[in-house]
């Protein structure tokens, strides 16, 4: 139909993933976009697909919900038609169900490439929608003539958002907070349960989710941004290009985040692609907190077995926090808001620069740096994560900057975040 191509023209940018094959969007995505002056959210779904039979109807069922929800809450729906197709017994079941909607319903008529495939809409005034609109989501010709409908049929905006001066509601201070792991290990089941709605189409099959899906939820730590991913996998076992932009949507998704859920299956153990994602979001800077997912599902020695599983393979995450999940239940997440805390307050930790140097000179005189190197001065240069700005008379080895890392983690109680350290030589040394 071209739904995700539409949301990207209208957005200016790629943002949903977009193939040849159908069904590829399945989740809710929502995105802040502007027209005109004009604020507003657009939100592209997985299509409103019929009850099917075989091993994906309950799929279908899952991602029509979803869409169903959309038309439902949504102040102005546009219901996305195929020129070249005409009208399908899909188009004229999603009519049916929009033709009962309280709200306005537009209907764009997509691959309108040019002036000589006008007439082509026409027959789709039988959807009983009212007059269609040509577009081409591709090119981009007729959206902007259909932005203006749907502006002009939107609420009015509330009065103080109208007056002089008035500022968008700003996004600093809330946190956000990837939920990334291998395919099916519960993510989309933890993130709907994190967020009280069944935002994620939650299946048995890997790789149901394709793009990184968000929400803002109000906490008693503020608001923090939980985000979905898609399942990551190793690269060389990515055979399809939605996979492939699917992969790159979770790894962006990981850099702009505050911390990182990594949920493990537990009834699995952790594999070598868990530790690899491990590896990948701690370069990334990026705080981890290790959910062990499905932990009611084991027995003792199963449990046993993993937490030696952890020990051996995360052993680099240091003092990660690890905990014992059910996302299906919701047993065990209460653990979660707290330690969240603890990880936030870490990651934004500022340290007078007095302390940072009082410490480094312990360091120092307890263990001097090889071949006469000697730090004279550091600072924290920044936050999110703790930075540390190390000047020297000479290169360093890794060996002593990993040596002053472990002596700021434990003087300054920074054991669950990453901590960066530069070095830099001080002219005239």
């Amino acid at each position: 139909m071209g739904k995700s191509t539409l949301m990207n023209r209208i957005l200016g940018r790629r943002e949903a993933i977009v193939a040849e094959q159908p069904g590829v969007t399945r989740d809710r995505k929502e995105m802040p976009a502007s027209w005109q002056g004009r604020e507003f959210t657009v939100v592209d779904t997985g299509g409103w697909l019929p009850q099917g039979t075989g091993d994906n109807s309950s799929m279908d069922a899952k991602v029509s919900a979803q869409s169903e929800k959309s038309m439902e809450d949504a102040d102005v729906v546009v219901m996305v038609v195929d020129s070249q197709a005409g009208i399908t017994g899909d188009d004229e079941g999603v009519a049916g169900r929009l033709r009962g909607r309280a709200g306005p319903v537009l209907v764009a008529v997509n691959k309108v490439d040019d002036e000589a495939h006008e007439n082509l809409i026409w027959e789709f005034i039988r959807l009983g929608l009212g007059d269609p609109f040509p577009v081409s989501a591709l090119h981009g010709r007729g959206v902007g003539d259909l932005l203006d409908a749907a502006m002009a049929l939107l609420p009015e905006e509330p009065a103080e958002q109208l007056e002089a001066g008035a500022e968008p509601e700003s996004d600093a201070g809330t946190v956000s907070v990837s939920i990334v792991g291998r395919p099916n290990a519960g993510k989309s089941t933890l993130f709907n349960r994190l967020i009280g709605d069944d935002r994620s189409v939650v299946h048995d099959q890997p790789g149901t989710t394709r793009d990184a899906i968000d929400t803002v939820v109000e906490t008693e730590l503020g608001p923090i941004r939980f985000v979905d991913t898609a399942g990551m996998r190793r690269r060389a076992r990515i055979d399809q290009a939605t996979e492939y932009y699917s992969l790159l949507r979770a790894l962006a998704a990981v850099d702009r985040s505050d911390i990182a859920l990594l949920v493990i299956d537990a009834t699995v153990g952790v594999t070598h692609q868990d530790q690899r994602l491990a590896e990948r979001i701690d370069g990334a800077g990026c705080p981890i907190v290790v959910l062990l997912n499905k932990w009611d599902l084991l027995d003792t020695e199963a449990r046993e077995a993993i937490a030696l599983d952890i020990d051996h393979r995360l052993h680099f995450l240091g003092e990660a926090a690890v905990l014992r999940v059910s996302a299906l239940s919701g047993r065990g997440l209460n653990r979660l808001l707290p330690e969240l805390r603890g990880v936030i307050a870490e990651y934004r930790r500022r340290i007078p620069t007095q302390a940072v140097n009082r410490v480094l000179r312990d360091a120092q005189a307890a263990h001097p740096a090889p071949d006469g190197a000697r730090v004279l001065y550091a600072t924290q240069g920044a936050a999110d994560p703790p930075t540390f700005t190390l000047f020297a008379n000479r290169t360093l080895p890794r060996t002593y900057l990993r040596y002053l890392e472990r002596r700021f983690r434990e003087a300054f109680d920074l054991g669950s975040v990453p901590v960066k350290l530069r070095v830099r030589r001080r002219s005239g040394e």
